[in-house]
């Protein structure tokens, strides 16, 4: 069993995903260099969580 997202991730993660689907793909790597062009994230932690949420969704979708 994975570890459960915030409720910041996932709605962070939607909103994104939301307005710029286009940008984002289903490469986690791709997604973490993109990330800071659409929103200001404190730490490198935190990004990777949300690269990855992120990632999974668009995984989701297709």
């Amino acid at each position: 069993m994975g570890r459960i997202k915030t409720t910041v991730i996932k709605r962070t993660g939607k909103k994104l995903v939301s307005q710029h689907r286009a940008s984002f793909r289903r490469d986690f790597e791709e997604n973490k260099q993109i990330l800071p062009k659409y929103i200001e994230i404190p730490s490198k932690k935190m990004r990777n969580v949300l690269a990855g949420y992120i990632t999974r969704l668009m995984k989701i979708e297709e």
